[in-house]
């Protein structure tokens, strides 16, 4: 089963992220990164090329030919067929419908009012199902 993780209160998702990837990296884990906003994609893209002058966190978008042996994905859209099943890491609004097909789930949350209240509505969804959870806000 799933286990899923809730960061909240987070006030750069981008910076947040980056720091969550290098992480998983670093562990060997495969990462696959959901948004639905392109301009919140461009933003991650470039981020992550940039993030740290000694740590390199090689990414593609979910299209790339090279998607497959790339450890980190960008998705814009929530894909059944993505190679990555380790990590998922949901910036968006919306509970991604392939979440289960992932090992664990990360769920960053700002400070937003409107991405806390999508945030606290993912988690009832999330526990009703009864699927393990834990809770992260960010100091």
């Amino acid at each position: 089963m799933t286990s899923i993780d809730f960061h909240t209160d987070i006030s750069d998702k981008i910076n947040y992220t980056c720091r969550l990837v290098r992480k998983a990296v670093a562990a060997r884990n495969r990462v696959a990164i959901l948004s639905d906003d392109e301009t919140e994609l461009h933003a991650l893209d470039a981020a992550l090329w940039t993030f740290s002058e000694i740590d390199f966190l090689p990414h593609v978008r979910s299209d790339h030919p090279l998607a497959a042996q790339t450890p980190v994905i960008l998705l814009q859209q929530d894909d059944i067929n993505c190679s990555h099943h380790q990590i998922l890491i949901n910036l968006s609004r919306t509970t991604p419908v392939h979440f289960a097909s992932f090992e664990r789930l990360l769920e960053i949350i700002s400070t937003d009012e409107t991405d806390a209240t999508c945030g606290r509505e993912r988690f009832r969804q999330y526990r009703q199902r009864g699927y393990p959870l834990a809770h992260f806000v960010a100091k």
